[in-house]
C-alpha cells in the first residue's frame, strides 16, 4: 500500500471501524474517545499530504497504481496533483474542524460512535474521488459518497424530515451516478483508456469522436445532480435536515464540490469544446442567479445559507464553463475562499440554533447583545459571503465579475452575462445582509424556545474564528497565502501552466468594481425595501420549481408501479413462472426467426454411439420426471424423485469424466433433499389442488416448449464443431494455478470472483431463511394420516450407532477432500458438503435438541458466525495479493522441500478454498438448525448413544 493510497484508507477504514467500535456504548468517556479517534486519523491523512505535498509545488504528478480487475480496466490507481493536493487538504483540514466542533454540538443522546463512523466513511469516499486515477474507480468511491451522505442526512433517523431529506439526496445524486457510470464507460471507450494520467493527455482524439456528445451530456448530468445545479438544485435545501457540522461539512469542501471536481479534472479533454462552454457557463449562471433571489426569502437560517450554498457553486461552475484560462484561476480560487465562510456560516448558524432552539429568522433577533462572539462571527463571515471589501470573497467575485464582462458566451447576446452576474451578486449583498441583520440585531427575539441563549464553549466557536480569520487574511494577502496553491491546482486543472494572474485586494478601477459597487448598494437598498414593515416575514414559501417536478414524477412513477403491480401480481406463482418462461421462449426464439437466420438445423458432426447403461439410465430419467410431473402433488414424493433426478445427473457427469462435479451433485442432492423434507414437514403432506383444467393445460404447453426448445438448443450445440476454451485451463492449471485439478483450480483461480460471489449468495440465503422463521413454532401432530401414534422423541437405535461412527470419518474424509482438492478431484465445496451431509446424519439421529448442544449451536446464531468468518476468510485471501502488487484474488503457489515430509504443493487457493469450505458447512447447518427448530420440541439433555 503507498502513502496515497493509504490517505484514503486511514479514514475510510481505519477511521470507520475504530470510531464505530469505540463509540458503539454512548457514555460520556467513549463520545470523547471516538471523538478522539476521528480527529487522529483524520490528522494522520492530513500529514501524510503534507508530507506528499511538497513535491506537487515543485511541478511533480504523483501516481500509484495497483491491479484490480484489470480486464474491465479497473484499477487502484490514485494521483497526486495540485488540483488533488487542493481539494484533499480542504477534505481534511475542514474534516478536522468538523470533527472539533462536532465534539460539543452533538447532544448526549445522540450516538457519537455512528456519527463519527460515518463521517469517518464520507471522508474517505470523498478523498477517494479526488486522489483517483482511475476513472470507474472514482465512480465507485462517487456512488459511496451518495450512500454516505444519504446516512448522514438521515442520521437523525426519527425525524421524518431528515428521513425525506436523506431519500431525496439518494435519489437525485444516484440516478445522476448512474448517468455518470454510462458517460465514464463511453468515454473510456472512445479514449482507450480509464486512466486519467493518459486520458487527459488524448482530449482532441476525445472531441473529434462522433461519441463524444453522449458522453459529455451523460458526465454533465452526473455533476450537475451532485453539486446542485439548476434543475435539480433542490435536493439540497431538503439535506439540511442533517445535523449542522454535516450541512457545514457537506456545502464547504465535500459533497457539492464533488461535481465541480470532476468538472475541473475532465476540463482538458472536455473545456475546450463549444458545447462544454454553452452548457456549462449557462447552467452556472443561470443558477448562481435563480438560486441567490430565492435565498432573499427563506426563514429558515440553513435554508438561506443552503440557497446561498447552491448559488456560489453556479458561480464556480459558471467560471469553468467560460471555457478561458483566467476563468479557471478564478474558479479555483472562489472554491478556496467559498470553503471557509461558508463553514464559518454553518457553525454559527448551528450554534444559534444548538442555544436558542429554534433557525426561524422570523423569531431570532438582537442576539449580537446575548452572543456578540458569535455575532461577530455571523456578521464578517456574511461579509465575506456577500463580497465586500477586504474579504477573500470581495477578491475572487472581482475576477469573476472581470471574466464576464469579457465572456462571449451567448454571442450577440453577450451582453446579458455581466448583467445576470451583477445581478447575482445584488442578490447575495441582499441576502447576506438578511442573515445578518435578522439574526443579531431586528429587535429582540420573540418566543424562543431556549429563552435564555448565550456564548458557547470557546472549542465551539473555535473553527469559526478560525475560518473568519483565515477569510480576512486572504482576502488581505490573497497572493502571499493563497497564491501558490491556486498556482499549481489552475495548472492541473488546465493541463498546462497557469496565465499571468496577480490576486490582490485592488485591481484598479473598471467595470468590475464598479459592478461590484452596483451589487453591494442595490442589495443594501433591495433588502430594506423588502424589510419595510416586515415584508420579508410575511413571505410565503411557494413549491415551485424543480422540487414540483421531482414530486410530481416521483408520485407518478408510485401510481404508475402501483397500477402495473395491481394488473400483474394476483398472487399466483404459476401465473409468474408462466409469464417469464413465455417471455424467455419468445427473446430466445427471435433472432432465429429473423429472415436469414441460420442454425435451427442439426449439424453434421458424427455422433457417438450411446451404451445399453446409458440408455438404460436415461429411461430411469425420463420415467422420473414423469412420475414427478404426475405426482407433485404428493410433496415428500415430489422430493424424493427430484432427488432421483439428481442423481442420474451425477452419473452422467461421472461417465463424462467429470468426478469433481458429480461428487459436487451428489452431495448438494443429499442435503438439499433433507433440507426440503425438513421444510415440508412443516406443512401438509398434500398440496392442494387449485388450478383449474385449462391452467394446467396452459403450464402443460409452456413446459413442453420450454423443455423442447432447450433440448433443441442443446442438441445444436452438441452436433456441431466448436472451439473450446476448455484448453487453456487445461494447459495453464499448473503453470497458472500450480494445481493439476483443473475444476478446483478454475473455482477458486481463474474464475475466483464467481465463486466468491457465490458462497456470499449462499450465505444471503441462509441468513434470510433465519430471519424469515426464527421464532416460528409449528406443532407436530399426535397420529400419522393413518390415526397411528407417531412419537418424534424415539430415534432409532441402529441410526444413532451408525451416526456415532460417521461422523468422524466422514470428517477425516473432508479433510482428505479438501486438501487433495487442488490436484485431484476434491475441494473446498465438496468437502464442505460432505462435513454438511455428516452433520445432518446427527440431527437425523439424536434430534434437534441434543444435536444443538453437542455442536453449542446457540439457536442457529452461531452459524451466522461460521459464515462470517467463511466470506470474510475469503476477502481477506483476496486482499492479501494487493500486498503484493497484484490484482485481488491472484493466487501464489509452490513446492517448498520441507524435512522429513519432502517437497509440499501449497497454494494460497488453499485459504480460499478453507473460506468456501467454511461458508458452505455455516450455511447448511444454519438452514438445517433453523428448519429443525421450527417444530415444537423441547431442548434434550445431552445423552450418550446406545453402544
Amino acid at each position: 500500500m503507498g502513502l496515497l493510497s493509504s490517505i484514503v484508507c486511514l479514514p475510510l477504514i481505519l477511521g470507520t471501524l475504530a470510531c464505530t467500535w469505540i463509540g458503539g456504548r454512548n457514555t460520556p468517556a467513549r463520545r470523547r474517545a471516538a471523538a478522539g479517534a476521528a480527529a487522529a486519523v483524520t490528522l494522520a491523512a492530513l500529514a501524510l499530504l503534507i508530507v506528499l505535498g511538497g513535491s506537487v509545488f515543485d511541478g511533480e504528478v504523483r501516481v500509484e497504481r495497483t491491479s484490480w480487475v484489470p480486464a474491465l480496466g479497473l484499477n487502484l490507481g490514485f494521483r497526486l496533483d495540485g488540483l488533488a493536493l487542493m481539494f484533499a487538504g480542504l477534505i481534511t483540514a475542514m474534516g478536522l474542524l468538523i470533527v472539533a466542533y462536532a465534539a460539543f454540538y452533538l447532544h448526549e443522546d445522540d450516538p457519537a460512535g455512528k456519527f463519527y463512523g460515518l463521517l469517518m466513511l464520507f471522508m474517505g469516499a470523498m478523498l477517494g474521488i479526488v486522489l483517483a486515477d482511475n476513472l470507474l474507480l472514482l465512480v465507485v468511491f462517487w456512488e459511496l459518497t451518495s450512500i454516505s451522505s444519504f446516512l448522514l442526512v438521515g442520521y437523525w433517523g426519527h425525524r421524518e424530515d431528515a428521513r425525506a431529506g436523506a431519500r431525496t439526496a439518494l435519489t437525485v445524486t444516484g440516478g445522476g451516478g448512474l448517468a455518470l457510470l454510462a458517460g465514464v464507460v463511453l468515454l473510456g471507450q472512445i479514449a482507450g483508456t480509464y486512466e486519467l494520467s493518459e486520458l487527459l493527455e488524448r482530449g482532441e482524439a476525445v472531441r473529434a469522436d462522433p461519441r463524444f456528445g453522449g458522453a459529455l451530456v451523460l458526465i454533465l448530468l452526473g455533476c450537475f445532480t451532485k453539486s446542485a445545479q439548476w434543475p435539480f438544485h433542490f435536493w439540497l435545501p431538503e439535506a439540511m435536515a442533517a445535523p449542522t457540522p454535516v450541512s457545514a461539512y457537506l456545502h464547504s469542501a465535500t459533497m457539492v464540490k464533488a461535481g465541480l471536481f470532476l468538472l475541473a479534472r475532465l476540463y482538458p479533454v472536455l473545456g475546450p469544446s463549444p458545447a462544454f462552454e454553452l452548457i456549462v457557463g449557462s447552467v452556472g449562471l443561470l443558477t448562481m442567479t435563480l438560486a441567490a433571489f430565492i435565498a432573499i426569502f427563506r426563514h429558515d437560517l440553513k435554508g438561506l445559507l443552503a440557497y446561498s450554498t447552491i448559488s456560489h457553486l453556479g458561480l464556480i461552475t459558471f467560471l469553468i464553463g467560460l471555457a478561458s484560462p483566467m476563468s479557471a484561476v478564478a474558479a479555483v480560487f472562489h472554491i478556496l475562499n467559498h470553503a471557509s465562510f461558508k463553514a464559518a456560516l454553518f457553525m454559527a448558524a448551528g450554534i444559534v440554533d444548538h442555544e436558542t432552539g429554534t433557525r426561524d429568522m422570523r423569531r431570532l433577533g438582537g442576539l449580537m447583545r446575548l452572543m456578540p462572539w458569535i455575532g461577530t462571527i455571523g456578521l464578517l463571515g456574511a461579509a465575506a459571503m456577500a463580497g465586500v471589501p477586504l474579504f477573500n470573497g470581495f477578491v475572487s467575485k472581482e475576477m469573476m465579475l472581470d471574466q464576464a464582462v469579457q465572456s462571449r458566451l451567448w454571442g450577440t447576446l453577450s451582453w446579458a452575462v455581466p448583467l445576470l452576474a451583477t445581478l447575482a451578486s445584488l442578490f447575495s449583498v441582499a441576502y447576506s445582509l438578511r442573515f445578518a441583520h435578522d439574526t443579531f440585531f431586528n429587535g429582540p427575539p420573540r418566543d424562543l424556545p431556549h429563552p435564555r441563549p448565550h456564548e458557547p464553549p470557546l472549542g465551539m466557536k473555535l473553527p469559526a474564528l478560525l475560518l473568519i480569520a483565515i477569510s480576512i487574511a486572504v482576502g488581505l494577502l490573497p497572493a502571499m497565502i493563497a497564491g501558490p496553491l491556486v498556482e499549481v491546482a489552475a495548472s492541473a486543472v488546465l493541463g498546462a501552466p497557469a496565465p499571468q494572474h496577480h490576486l490582490a485586494l485592488w485591481h484598479g478601477l473598471g467595470w468590475p468594481l464598479l459592478m461590484s459597487g452596483i451589487a453591494l448598494a442595490g442589495g443594501a437598498l433591495l433588502y430594506m425595501g423588502l424589510q419595510q414593515r416586515g415584508g420579508l416575514h410575511r413571505y410565503t414559501t411557494k413549491a415551485w420549481g424543480g422540487k414540483t417536478v421531482f414530486t410530481a414524477l416521483v408520485e407518478g412513477l408510485f401510481r404508475g408501479a402501483g397500477r402495473l403491480t395491481a394488473a400483474l401480481e394476483n398472487g399466483s406463482l404459476q401465473r409468474y413462472v408462466a409469464w417469464m418462461l413465455a417471455a424467455a421462449l419468445v427473446l430466445g426464439a427471435w433472432p432465429l426467426w429473423q429472415p436469414g437466420a441460420e442454425g435451427l438445423a442439426a449439424g453434421d458432426r458424427p455422433l457417438l454411439p450411446a451404451p445399453p447403461l446409458a440408455v438404460a439410465v436415461w429411461l430411469a430419467l425420463v420415467v422420473a420426471g414423469a412420475a414427478l410431473v404426475v405426482m407433485h402433488r404428493q410433496r415428500f414424493l415430489a422430493v424424493v424423485l427430484a432427488g432421483a433426478v439428481g442423481l442420474v445427473a451425477s452419473l452422467a457427469f461421472l461417465s463424462l469424466s467429470a468426478p469433481d462435479l458429480a461428487m459436487t451433485q451428489l452431495s448438494v442432492d443429499v442435503v438439499s433433499t433433507v433440507l426440503l423434507l425438513m421444510g415440508l414437514a412443516l406443512l401438509p403432506q398434500t398440496s392442494p389442488r387449485e388450478s383449474p383444467a385449462w391452467r394446467r393445460g396452459r403450464d402443460a404447453l409452456v413446459a413442453l416448449l420450454g423443455g423442447g426448445a432447450v433440448s433443441w438448443v442443446t442438441w445444436l450445440m452438441l452436433t456441431r464443431d466448436h472451439d473450446s476454451i476448455s484448453w487453456y485451463f487445461l494447459e495453464q492449471s499448473v503453470p497458472g494455478g500450480g494445481g493439476t485439478n483443473a475444476v478446483n483450480v478454475i473455482l477458486v483461480d481463474f474464475r475466483g470472483y464467481d465463486t466468491f460471489g457465490e458462497i456470499t449468495v449462499l450465505g444471503i440465503a441462509a441468513i434470510g431463511v433465519l430471519a424469515l422463521m426464527e421464532g416460528l413454532r409449528v406443532r407436530r401432530p399426535a397420529l400419522d394420516p393413518r390415526g397411528r401414534p407417531w412419537s418424534f422423541r424415539a430415534e432409532p437405535v441402529m441410526l444413532r450407532v451408525v451416526a456415532r461412527l460417521v461422523l468422524p470419518i466422514a470428517l477425516v474424509l473432508s479433510a482428505y477432500i479438501f486438501w487433495r482438492g487442488h490436484n485431484l478431484p476434491g475441494g473446498g465445496f465438496i468437502a464442505g458438503l460432505v462435513t454438511a451431509v455428516a452433520l445432518v446424519l446427527q440431527y437425523m439421529a439424536v434430534g434437534q435438541g441434543w444435536a444443538d448442544t453437542l455442536l453449542h449451536a446457540g439457536g442457529g446464531r452461531r452459524f451466522v458466525r461460521w459464515i462470517g468468518a467463511g466470506l470474510g476468510l475469503a476477502a481477506l485471501t483476496g486482499l492479501g495479493s494487493f500486498v503484493f502488487g497484484q490484482p485481488f484474488l491472484t493466487s501464489a503457489h509452490g513446492h517448498p522441500s520441507v524435512p522429513v515430509l519432502g517437497e509440499l504443493p501449497l497454494a494460497s487457493a488453499a485459504l480460499f478454498d478453507l473460506g468456501v469450505y467454511v461458508t458452505v458447512v455455516g450455511s447448511t447447518l444454519l438452514t438445517l438448525s433453523v428448519l429443525a427448530g421450527a417444530s415444537k420440541e423441547p431442548a434434550a439433555t445431552p445423552r450418550s448413544p446406545a453402544p
